[in-house]
C-alpha cells in the first residue's frame, strides 16, 4: 500500500535462475531500451523510486529488481547461495526472462559491487556500468575479509558478520526500526569511529545524529521490507566476499566498458586511486553528499546519469 501511495511500480514476482524475485517495473513502451538499477545494502528496489520517472521519462524500459535476499524475492538458507556467480547469474536470467541481450545496469553499494562482477563474469550481457559510492574493488594477493581483518580489526562490519555469524543479525532484527531510522541519515557531523561494531552500535543508538534520508512514510517501506525477511539473507552477501575473490581468480580484471563512476564527497566509503587502471573507459562524477546518494541528492544524481547516457549515444531504439 506504501508503495502504491508514493507511486512506485506495483511488484510481480518474476522465476529466474532457480529462484523468485520481486521485479518492479515502469517504461514498457520503451521496450528495446533496458536499464536495470540494483540496490545495496540494507536496501530495496524502493530507494531508486526518484530515478525510475525520469529514467521513463527519457525513454527507458525500467527494470528494478530486490536482488535475492530482499523484499518478497526468495531467501534461500545456504550461505553460498550468495555469491556473485548466482547474484549475476540472477541478472543475466532476468535479461534473458525479458528477452534482452544486453542492458544498461546502474549499482549503489552492494548492487555496484555486484554490477562489477557481473561485467567482469558476463562482459556480453552489460551495455554499460553506472555506479554509485563503491567503485571497482581490485583483487589483491589476499582474500578481501582477511585484508580486512589485518587492517581494520575484527570489529570492522565485514569481518564481524563472517566471523560472528548470526549475531549482528539477531541485533538488527529486534531493533528494526532503530536501526534503520539511525542508518538513513544526512550530514552526519565528522566524528572519529566509535569503539565496537558499527552497525550495532547504530542498531542499539538511542538519538540518530544528523538528518533524515527520507520520510517517515518512505522509511516505512524500509522497515516493513527487512520485518518480513529479517537480515541474514541480505548479510550473506558480505559473507561470500571471500568466495567471490576465488571465484573471481581466472577472471580479466580489466572492464573495457564505457562506466560512470558517482561518488558522494562525504562518504564514508573511500574513492579508488586505481579506478581507471582496471576501468579504463571511466568518467567521474562527485556530488557534494553522504552515502545514499540517489536518495539524498536525487535530481542531481539524474542529471548526471541522463547527461552521461545522452553522450554515450542514448537511447539504441
Amino acid at each position: 500500500m506504501m508503495l502504491k501511495t508514493i507511486d512506485f511500480p506495483k511488484p510481480t514476482l518474476v522465476p529466474v535462475n532457480g529462484v523468485n524475485l520481486e521485479i518492479f517495473e515502469a517504461g514498457r513502451e520503451n521496450r528495446g531500451n533496458p536499464i536495470v538499477l540494483c540496490h545495496g545494502w540494507p536496501e530495496h528496489a524502493f530507494s531508486w523510486r526518484h530515478q525510475v520517472p525520469a529514467l521513463v521519462a527519457a525513454g527507458y524500459h525500467v527494470i528494478v529488481p530486490n536482488q535475492r535476499g530482499y523484499g518478497n524475492s526468495s531467501r534461500p538458507a545456504e550461505v553460498t547461495a550468495y555469491d556473485i556467480e548466482h547474484l549475476s547469474g540472477d541478472l543475466v536470467a532476468l535479461l534473458d526472462h525479458y528477452g534482452y541481450d544486453d542492458a544498461i545496469f546502474v549499482g549503489h553499494d552492494w548492487g555496484a559491487m555486484v554490477v562489477w562482477g557481473l561485467t567482469l563474469l558476463h562482459p556480453g550481457r552489460v551495455n554499460t556500468v553506472i555506479n554509485l559510492s563503491l567503485p571497482y574493488q581490485e583483487r589483491g594477493e589476499r582474500p578481501w575479509i582477511e585484508v580486512m581483518e589485518q587492517m581494520l580489526g575484527g570489529d570492522f562490519y565485514f569481518v564481524h558478520f563472517n566471523r560472528q555469524p548470526g549475531v549482528a543479525d539477531a541485533v538488527l532484527e529486534e531493533n528494526t526500526v532503530r536501526f534503520l531510522r539511525n542508518l538513513y541519515r544526512k550530514n552526519v557531523p565528522l566524528a572519529a569511529p566509535e569503539p565496537g561494531m558499527m552497525m550495532i552500535n547504530l542498531a542499539t543508538a538511542d538519538e540518530p545524529l544528523g538528518e533524515p534520508v527520507m520520510s517517515d512514510g518512505e522509511l516505512a517501506v524500509f522497515v516493513a521490507s527487512f520485518e518480513t525477511s529479517g537480515f541474514t539473507a541480505s548479510i550473506n552477501w558480505y559473507r561470500n566476499l571471500d568466495r567471490n575473490w576465488h571465484l573471481l581468480a581466472d577472471v580479466n580484471p580489466v572492464i573495457a566498458h564505457p562506466a560512470l563512476m558517482i561518488y558522494g564527497e562525504r562518504d564514508g566509503i573511500a574513492k579508488s586511486e586505481s579506478l581507471a587502471a582496471f576501468v579504463p573507459n571511466v568518467e567521474v562524477v562527485t556530488l557534494d553528499c553522504g552515502h545514499w546518494i540517489q536518495q539524498e541528492k536525487p535530481e542531481e544524481t539524474n542529471r548526471a546519469i541522463l547527461d552521461w547516457l545522452d553522450r554515450q549515444g542514448g537511447m539504441r531504439l
